[in-house]
């Protein structure tokens, strides 16, 4: 209980020290905060800087003479939303039942859907083309939609209040269904050393949320450009040590052009603070697909090794 205090007290002085790294409430969100968010001043801190180059040219187009995988449609029950509901996975080239692979679970943005990560990056190409020069562990790939609610179609506005709850609700439907479902069909380890769990945007601060949350299922941990339903960071990390003895990647990124910039910096220096392992890479990107494709691409050749 005291320690529960203790969190909280924490979160409030960190929120009240730090306004632009409270998390925002579905109330509070509609395209005109969304503006205002992205319009945000940006202030670059000396660490604040690029880990990685760009990607070489080509490197998540389809090539010719490799072998590729697949993407394909899945569908499995929700008791959260009481629909049956649909994601996209990605097979690695060669996927054999006889033998167990990792998953990532990919989380989109809060205007996409299951389908925006095969439109902003062409996951499948990406790693096939990782898989053949031998710079990646061959894993299947879940790209859900994240927004959990009967109706989850995007819509002309995806900023209501009931929408943005939507992304929320997802934490039990991504544990309590969509993590078994997955488990159910294909030949995947169900231990948390080989699952992980990353996003872009609003995906990306799903993941935090729910990543930190459970430590128990997923032990890499990556967050593209953070949004502002991030929880704060004491929040997020109340016990540095576990994660620290825990957690095998903590990946953070974020565009320097990027209005929403405040967000990853305020968890990159609670964790530097708190002495936690983690990558921090700053590109020259604004809030798009170029930053998400491109970590995307750093990140997945850093899993399960």
């Amino acid at each position: 209980m005291k320690r529960a205090v203790a969190v909280r007290i924490a979160c409030l002085l960190l929120a009240v020290a730090f306004p632009a790294l409270a998390q925002e409430k579905p109330e509070e969100m509609s395209p005109q905060r969304v503006r205002e968010n992205l319009a945000r001043p940006i202030v670059l801190a000396p660490d604040d800087v690029r880990v990685f180059p760009e990607p070489p040219a080509g490197f998540n187009a389809t090539r010719a003479g490799i072998p590729h995988g697949k993407l394909e449609p899945f569908e499995y029950d929700s008791k959260v939303t009481g629909t049956r509901r649909k994601a996209i996975v990605y097979l690695p080239p060669g996927y054999d039942t006889k033998r167990k692979y990792p998953v990532l679970y990919l989380l989109h943005g809060i205007g996409g859907d299951e389908g925006e990560w095969k439109r902003v990056s062409k996951p499948d190409a990406l790693m096939d083309n990782l898989l053949s020069d031998g710079k990646a562990v061959p894993m299947i790939i879940v790209m859900p939609n994240g927004r959990a609610l009967a109706d989850d179609r995007v819509g002309d506005n995806p900023f209501t209040p009931e929408k943005v709850r939507g992304f929320e609700a997802f934490e039990r439907d991504l544990l309590d269904n969509l993590i078994p479902a997955v488990e159910a069909k294909y030949s995947t380890y169900t231990d948390r050393e080989h699952r992980a769990l990353a996003g872009l945007s609003m995906g990306g601060g799903q993941t935090l949320n729910f990543g930190f949350t459970h430590l128990d299922l997923f032990a890499w941990i990556g967050a593209f450009s953070a949004a502002p339903n991030t929880r704060p960071a004491v929040q997020l990390v109340p016990d540095p040590a576990r994660v620290n003895k825990d957690v095998r990647l903590i990946y953070l990124s974020c565009g320097n052009r990027d209005g929403l910039m405040s967000i990853s910096q305020g968890v990159h220096a609670y964790l530097k603070k708190q002495g936690i392992a983690h990558v921090w890479n700053v590109d020259d990107h604004d809030h798009e697909p170029a930053t998400w494709a491109s970590n995307l691409y750093q990140f997945v050749q850093k899993l399960f090794r």
